[in-house]
């Protein structure tokens, strides 16, 4: 625990996290980065939903973790991956390793920013 503040999703900030229902393609350029039927949604307040992919159904090696972190007081610690379209994929990827156990279900699993890839989803 990094001692900074947590907050635990209610009313205010609603967070949801749900299995997707298809499948999620996931390409940077011209190469695909994730391909899962195993994805899950998560909703949080009025941001878009995300779709959060196992790092099992990603590939790994496309990804280089960069030094860049950040905390969101509902989730936790985010880190962070860059993508091999050099510097417009900086940071273009995030994991909470150990997140809070109010989301812990996206524990092991990939966001990626979606100015930076093309997501690809099928119901």
């Amino acid at each position: 625990m990094t001692g900074k503040p947590f907050k635990i999703p209610d009313a205010s900030h609603p967070i949801s996290i749900a299995p997707f229902e298809g499948r999620v393609v996931v390409c940077a350029g011209d190469r695909v980065i994730a391909d899962s039927r195993r994805a899950l949604t998560l909703k949080e307040a009025a941001y878009p939903a995300v779709y959060y992919v196992p790092r099992q159904d990603a590939d790994m090696t496309a990804l280089h973790r960069s030094t860049h972190s950040t905390h969101c007081p509902y989730k936790g610690d985010a880190s962070y991956f860059d993508l091999p379209t050099g510097a417009d994929g900086q940071n273009g990827v995030w994991s909470y390793e150990t997140p809070h156990e109010a989301v812990s279900a996206i524990a092991g699993h990939l966001a990626f920013y979606p100015n930076k890839v093309v997501i690809e989803t099928e119901a």
